[in-house]
């Protein structure tokens, strides 16, 4: 199917590995030009960049910024630009780094403010730095697509994470708030809440057995991958859902059901 992204402009923040890195290789396998964002991983993301490239046919660059830091993102912004002359589509993807280890997490009785705060600037506050940045030039094109990465979590906390699962709800949010204030410019903002998804960094301390009760209570019987979250983000990049904002899609397999 002709999704009619070809020739867009995608910006995929934390995409040097993972799930950002499985975004960005479905941006380019529809002909999209890609920027890897990245924050440490310089290696991985030029990998990535130049194999998207030479794969697919489209231009991939690798940038780095971390998005909790709005200089370095107002300098992002500006590279694209140079680059390309525009974004269309942003994926806001990059989060402080975190471990989802039931027998590690802090309990609500432990948690201490720097636990929330280290979340939210890493989810809210890097997402609010790239909106900053994108939206204006999004406005003078009247065209734009935002997709914020939130978590399943915020509607079925089965592991209490507090910091996380209260720094994406702040997200979810955030997002709606937007979409109010953006559709009147053809800009769509929406968010995509993926359950646990494995292999990645983040889930390589999840227990078999924490694994086994999460297949056994899943519809579909297994785990998300990397690339079971980007079908819903390219649907939301896409002219078929054009006349869609302020929505979230959860996508686990049918175990959050709301």
């Amino acid at each position: 199917m002709d999704l009619a992204l070809k020739g867009r402009v995608c910006l995929v923040t934390g995409s040097s590995r993972g799930i950002g890195a499985a975004i960005a290789e479905a941006f380019a396998a529809h002909g999209c030009h890609v920027v890897v964002n990245y924050r440490t991983s310089e290696e991985l993301a030029t990998q990535l960049a130049e194999r998207l490239s030479s794969e697919y046919g489209i231009d991939a660059i690798p940038i780095q910024a971390d998005v909790t830091d709005e200089e370095a993102v107002k300098r992002m912004v500006e590279e694209i630009e140079n680059e390309f002359g525009y974004v269309d589509i942003v994926v806001n993807n990059a989060l402080h780094h975190y471990l989802f280890d039931p027998d590690q997490r802090k309990w609500a009785w432990e948690m201490e403010w720097k636990d929330y705060q280290r979340q939210i600037d890493g989810s809210l506050k890097g997402t609010y730095n790239v909106c900053k940045y994108v939206i204006p030039r999004m406005k003078f094109k009247q065209f734009g697509r935002i997709i914020n990465i939130v978590s399943n979590l915020i509607y079925r906390p089965v592991v209490p994470y507090h910091d996380y699962t209260t720094a994406k709800g702040a997200l979810l949010t955030y997002s709606q708030n937007l979409a109010a204030d953006l559709g009147a410019f053809g800009i769509t903002v929406n968010c995509v809440a993926p359950g646990l998804v494995y292999p990645t960094d983040a889930s390589r301390l999840t227990k078999e057995e924490v694994k086994e009760n999460i297949i056994q209570s899943t519809p579909l019987g297994r785990i998300a991958t990397p690339h079971d979250i980007t079908g819903t983000i390219l649907y939301f990049a896409s002219g078929l859902s054009s006349f869609v904002t302020g929505q979230t899609v959860v996508v686990d397999g049918g175990f959050t059901m709301k």
